[in-house]
């Protein structure tokens, strides 16, 4: 498999859903809640310039697990 930066933001995009879907699977147990909080950081920019109008809605959802799953993507992109 070819490294590229396409395939770089694949392992990222899919390490970073993987560590949310455990972290969203791990919520209940209270004593991995350092690890399952999360915080969301949301940008909208939108303008309208008369012959154009747009709006756009970004929301990035991060915790603690979702930051390793990016971490072990980078890990593995480097092992290929």
């Amino acid at each position: 498999m070819k490294k590229n930066a396409g395939v770089l933001i694949l392992f990222l995009l899919l390490g970073w859903l993987i560590g949310e879907w455990i972290a969203t699977l791990l919520e209940p147990v209270a004593i991995l809640s350092f690890l399952t909080k999360s915080t969301t950081i949301e940008w909208s920019p939108s303008a309208n310039l008369n012959i154009i109008r747009y709006n756009i809605e970004l929301h990035l959802k991060l915790s603690l697990l979702s930051l390793l799953g990016v971490v072990a993507a980078i890990w593995l992109y480097r092992r290929l």
